[in-house]
């Protein structure tokens, strides 16, 4: 079927119209864009309804998505932010990162792939989707919990592999350019590459904070100046003969280090998220279907392997460093999908002629489907450690000893009359109010920040997570009268892993007999949990309203 038009604007509609319904299909299946995009572009492809007959055009805007993603991706490069990623971080993401090329190369040499083909996927494979594994863990109220905190340092640390990975490509290419153009040529690179260098350095020294400073006082303008800088120097970049990808990279590294970094990268989410459906579509629509039907077979077991495999390295990893399997089995999960920056990736080595338009394509199969499985997985994760927990003591130390607070002070039993779970600043104001009563507190929380800023208060504190159902088995419960849990920035739907009532359901396992006081973030929520259980429900800023309106009318 041909359906293409013979002017840009009407394909244009056309094709964001058909991106936007099968969005809306892929919404009500749960599914993240990036799935939408690509089938939308191979049904825009000319193997289908051949609507996109302006390849030029969606091409151009392609490279442009893939520009600003890098420039993005750039920006989260701050020197400070790299220096202060933890050891888990970096050993769980250096140690998937190389398990997956490895075990990845060797599947494909077994599938009959070439050598070199080989090396680009296992490579392609070991990148994971920032944004939607953010996304998931948002909407699931697990941003700020063990599993994804460690998750987002090693994400990190894959950010800094792809990165290392775009510019080995860019200096294959260059080295490929040089050897063609003669010595002349090389001279030129490398001064155009030092110039590039230079020019970042000194605008990151001198010009980048003071200019971003006067730009900010309009935000529609450091909307503009920032995509302008992007694409300026990935012009610049192409044109030195380092590529437009190590441009736009260069361009967020020179932003990374500024106050105005989070800014930009809100204001630009939107329109990354725009222009990457043309980078998707010309992927689609670039999918050859007659020749797909011989990549299933190798996209189904590489597919497997990221979705089994991946987790699976990262929950050995991290049960060796000493976390309990419950937390390297949901840190695990996060990684079981492929990015937009693995078809990237393959994308430059097509470019370079490495690879050939085939292996795009089943990297692109094996992206289909395991970000459409891995949404899934994320989203219901704690029903699959459910499952699988009874095979999984293997991936567990005798004493997981990073999960547990050695040097706690009074831990016998009977020793506390309230535990409090979440020692943010409602938490911590609970606690001196119970202790300035006479009372005995315990903290709980899972982050050494709060945890240290709490035992400079002078009270005691337990490594502990709220949506860990069976934290409460291992804290000192007789003898306590209430567990008080504090946790901020609750609101979400009232599954088995809200905070609130994984710990409800938690201290009713441990056979708790005192009170149980939750929290939430409006009144209707609270009603919900009274109904489930509770014995009482604090409403922050409800209760403080009360507290200031009675204040307000005090003779």
């Amino acid at each position: 079927m041909d359906l293409a038009f013979d002017n840009v604007f009407y394909e244009t509609a056309a094709l964001v119209l058909l991106a936007a319904g099968l969005g809306f299909v892929g919404l009500v299946l749960r599914q993240p864009l990036v799935v939408a995009f690509i089938a939308a572009g191979v049904l825009a492809g000319p193997d289908a309804l051949g609507l996109v007959t302006s390849s030029a055009f969606v091409e151009t805007l392609s490279q442009i998505s893939i520009a600003v993603l890098l420039f993005l991706v750039g920006l989260k490069l701050d020197l400070g932010l790299v220096r202060n990623l933890g050891r888990v971080a970096v050993a769980t993401g250096l140690g998937q990162v190389g398990f997956t090329a490895a075990f990845g190369f060797l599947i494909c040499l077994a599938l009959g792939i070439g050598w070199l083909e080989s090396l680009y996927i296992a490579v392609a494979l070991t990148f994971s989707s920032t944004i939607i594994i953010v996304k998931l863990l948002s909407d699931k109220q697990e941003i700020d919990s063990l599993h994804g905190r460690i998750a987002l340092g090693f994400l990190i640390v894959q950010d800094i592999f792809v990165v290392l990975a775009m510019v080995a490509l860019s200096a294959i290419g260059v080295g490929a350019a040089a050897e063609d153009g003669g010595l002349g040529q090389a001279l030129r690179l490398a001064a155009g590459g030092l110039g590039m260098l230079a020019l970042v350095f000194l605008f990151i020294r001198y010009i980048a904070t003071p200019l971003l400073r006067q730009v900010a006082r309009s935000p529609e303008l450091l909307v503009i100046a920032a995509v302008g800088w992007a694409a300026g120097l990935a012009a610049l970049g192409d044109w030195v003969g380092f590529g437009k990808e190590l441009g736009g990279l260069l361009a967020g590294v020179a932003l990374a280090s500024t106050p105005y970094r989070e800014a930009i990268v809100s204001r630009l989410a939107s329109l990354r998220d725009f222009l990457l459906l043309f980078f998707f579509l010309h992927l689609g629509a670039a999918i050859d279907l007659g020749g797909l039907g011989a990549q299933v077979w190798p996209a189904l077991v590489l597919s497997v392997f990221v979705l089994v495999g991946n987790p699976l390295i990262v929950l050995a990893i991290m049960g060796w460093m000493g976390y309990r399997r419950r937390t390297g089995f949901l840190a695990g999960l996060t990684v079981a999908q492929i990015s937009e920056f693995s078809l990237i990736f393959m994308a430059m080595g097509v470019t370079l002629g490495h690879v050939s338009e085939g292996a795009l394509g089943l990297v692109t199969l094996v992206g289909l489907v395991t970000i459409a499985l891995s949404v899934y997985m994320i989203t219901y994760s704690h029903h699959l450690f459910a499952v699988f927990e009874p095979w999984l003591g293997a991936f567990e130390r005798p004493s997981p000893f990073r999960e547990r607070t050695p040097d706690a002070v009074g831990a016998d039993e009977g020793a506390y009359d309230v535990i409090v779970f979440g020692l943010g600043r409602f938490g911590r104001s609970i606690g001196t109010g119970l202790r300035a009563r006479g009372l005995r507190v315990l903290g709980v929380d899972f982050d050494p920040e709060a945890l240290a800023a709490w035992s400079r208060l002078g009270l005691d504190a337990r490594f502990g997570d709220a949506t860990d159902a069976e934290a409460p088995a291992h804290l000192p419960l007789a003898g306590v009268r209430a567990v008080v849990a504090a946790v901020t920035r609750t609101n979400g739907p009232l599954t088995e892993a809200h905070p609130q009532l994984a710990l409800l359901h938690g201290l009713r396992a441990a056979r708790f007999e005192g009170r149980v006081v939750l929290s939430a973030d409006d009144p209707e929520e609270a009603a919900r949990l009274r109904a489930l259980g509770a014995d009482d429900v604090l409403v922050p800023f409800e209760d403080a309203a009360a507290r200031a309106v009675d204040r307000i009318l005090a003779p």
